[in-house]
């Protein structure tokens, strides 16, 4: 059996958004896909995709690359740099003023890591 990894940016996107919108308990149920751009394309630089919404406020937005998707929080960014080191992606603050942490998503089995990556950061956010 040939098992296929997905690597490709835009379709890890869409796998994190889906297992973002569906969930209907705990704090997931709280989450939202936001300011969706469906005509995106994945860039080098990073092409934004869609944000990501906790009780209404927007807490992180995801990028698109040929190769990956990444999250920049802007919430609960200890917490998130803290559970995505824990789920073994790779991650790192981006340096601006308020802190950001970036995490990397780089194939769809990486894809559950990040949803935890957003349940700790809206957990913290929520406190």
């Amino acid at each position: 059996m040939v098992e296929k990894r997905i690597t490709d940016g835009k379709r890890i996107a869409q796998l994190l958004s889906s297992e973002i919108t569906g969930r209907e308990t705990g704090v997931l149920a709280e989450l939202a896909v936001v300011d969706a751009d469906p005509d995106a394309d994945p860039s080098d630089d990073g092409a934004f995709a869609y944000a990501v919404a906790f009780d209404d406020d927007r807490i992180a937005d995801v990028f698109m690359q040929p190769d990956r998707a990444y999250l920049e929080l802007e919430a609960g960014v200890d917490a998130a740099t803290e559970t995505a080191e824990t789920e073994g992606l790779r991650v790192r603050p981006k340096a601006v003023e308020p802190p950001r942490t970036l995490v990397f998503v780089e194939s769809g089995a990486e894809v559950k890591g990040a949803v935890q990556v957003l349940v700790a950061a809206a957990e913290r956010y929520a406190e």
